[in-house]
């Protein structure tokens, strides 16, 4: 019977683990920017009326 190669599995988790921390970050990111976006001409006013 094989040895199972544990370093593979652990690899593969640590792989998936990641692949779905950076699709979270990245969804995060749409969304800030999606709301920053929405608020900056809101903003933008402001700003211009100030200086």
């Amino acid at each position: 019977m094989a040895k199972p190669n544990y370093s593979f599995e652990k690899r593969q988790r640590e792989l998936a683990k990641q692949k779905k921390k950076d699709e979270k970050d990245a969804k995060k990111r749409a969304e800030r920017e999606a709301a920053k976006a929405g608020s900056a001409p809101a903003d933008a006013p402001a700003t211009d009326a100030g200086e």
